[in-house]
């Protein structure tokens, strides 16, 4: 029993030692690390520019450098920012997305609890009354709700009941004593020992939902399952992480407290409080920067939690949108190529190794092509269309009636009508037939053509379409010229 027992607690050692946080915190260059880490992210800023964090990391590891001797230069990567952070993003302490316009790195849940294991803020890590009494109270509180038995809970509700009725006697009485300073202090250190495991909770559900994001789009790509079950399963998944893990459970109380204004108000109101208090004297500033920035990194884990859900939903609904299993599977297909040639070039390549750039496209070897092609001209120009004499004929009514103005009727109309004539007034006595509304825009077309002017007032007119129904127009009196005008 005992040698399963050592064996199966191995094991697990092992593969606690194989996660990126402990092979963080026991790496050779651990110290830089957790140095460097705590230095770039803090509650106010959770993401840094890719470009901005590989010049910070090389003017940290300069500066060492500088400053240290040859032992500490063993303890520092010999490498270029750059590379730093790439093999950080590789080994999973650093996470790389696009936020806006911009490439950024953010701290993986990993880091952040290699960071928090580390302690950098000075906080200590000590039994103290405040973590006993919370310790206890949680105890108390679960074996409370589990509790079957309505009358031993009833029983415990009578006692709270009474023990909150003595502290109001006290305190109407006068007659209690403020807590020392000494017990407040441990208060503060334990809230903030508690607040320092919440960007870790979010970021563990952030990840948990990129890591959904992919799954879906990789059963997406697959096309074996139909979509609406991949979509069902994600959705289940989705309230699985927020009600079942202690993260999730972490990111909905504080989604319910950031969507109460009120609440979030007094919250910061009474952080506003502690810190004018006596008893706050005794901490640090870094203390009292981390006690008051609580709010801010409640804000931000929530807001980087909304934003994976965002940018999954928004990448799940293009893949939705946009799937195509045979064009999915030819860039699958073309992705693994070139991952295979990759692995290949590097077997036989270092990397000093020059790289040809690709400087035009190699030309496909399509045989030999035709040199001489006919003339694609007509040999003569189309019979011209002839009416042999004879009017078209209509089955039921004509329907040129219905067609575009009659211009030549109009144009002979307009020359006969003086050197200028006001266009409402000529439509008004054009003939019945070229008084349609089609023939009125024909008319405004031949005025507009030889030149018009405005007048004054406006021109109400009546046109009839074939079928005998009249519609009334108006617009701006113009005055219209028969002929156009010289210049």
């Amino acid at each position: 029993m005992t040698g399963s027992r050592a064996e199966g607690a191995y094991l697990r050692a092992l593969a606690a030692f194989k996660t990126p946080t402990l092979d963080l915190l026991h790496g050779r260059y651990a110290p830089f690390v957790v140095a460097a880490l705590s230095v770039m992210f803090s509650a106010d800023r959770p993401a840094v520019t890719v470009a901005g964090a590989h010049v910070e990391v090389g003017a940290m590891l300069g500066r060492l450098r500088a400053a240290g001797d040859e032992e500490d230069d063993r303890r520092l990567p010999a490498t270029s920012g750059r590379e730093v952070c790439r093999y950080w993003v590789k080994v999973g302490w650093l996470g790389q997305q696009i936020d806006g316009d911009t490439e950024v790195y953010r701290l993986t849940a990993h880091a952040v609890r290699a960071l928090e294991i580390a302690d950098l803020t000075g906080g200590g890590s000590r039994v103290s009354h405040s973590r006993v009494r919370t310790l206890l109270d949680a105890v108390e509180r679960l074996a409370e709700d589990s509790d079957a038995d309505p009358a031993r809970r009833l029983a415990r509700l009578r006692a709270e009941r009474a023990a909150l009725d003595a502290r109001i006697a006290e305190l109407e009485s006068g007659s209690a004593d403020p807590m020392p300073d000494d017990e407040l202090l441990e208060e503060a250190e334990n809230v903030l020992h508690l607040s320092r495991s919440l960007p870790a909770d979010f970021t563990r559900v952030a990840e948990s939902i990129k890591a959904m994001q992919r799954d879906v789009i990789r059963d997406l790509r697959r096309d074996e399952r139909p979509t609406g079950e991949v979509l069902r399963e994600y959705l289940v998944r989705g309230q699985q992480v927020m009600q079942s893990t202690r993260e999730g459970q972490a990111f909905a109380g504080a989604l319910r407290l950031i969507g109460d204004p009120e609440r979030i108000d007094a919250f910061a109101e009474q952080l506003h409080e502690l810190l004018s208090r006596p008893f706050a004297r005794l901490l640090d500033d870094t203390q009292r920067a981390e006690l008051d920035m609580i709010g801010r990194r409640m804000e931000l884990g929530v807001q980087e939690v909304l934003t994976a859900q965002r940018r999954a939903s928004h990448v799940i609904a293009a893949q939705v949108r946009t799937h195509d299993p045979a064009r999915d599977r030819q860039v699958d297909e073309l992705l693994r190529d070139v991952i295979a040639g990759m692995q290949a070039w590097t077997q036989t390549r270092t990397p000093e190794t020059p790289v040809d750039p690709l400087r035009r496209l190699p030309v496909a070897s399509i045989g030999h092509l035709r040199q001489s092609l006919g003339d694609i001209r007509p040999p003569a120009a189309p019979a011209a269309l002839t009416t042999q004499g004879r009017d078209v004929e209509f089955v039921d009514a004509d329907t040129r009636a219905w067609g575009g103005p009659h211009y030549a009727e109009l144009e002979a109309y307009v020359a006969g009508l003086g050197d200028t004539f006001d266009l409402g007034e000529a439509f008004e006595g054009a003939a019945d037939g070229t008084r349609r509304p089609v023939d009125l825009l024909g008319l405004l077309e031949i005025a507009h053509r030889n030149g018009l002017t405005d007048a004054d007032g406006v021109s109400i007119v009546e046109a009839r379409r074939p079928d005998g129904t009249a519609r009334r127009f108006a617009f701006g009196a113009v005055t219209a010229h028969a002929r156009k005008e010289q210049a």
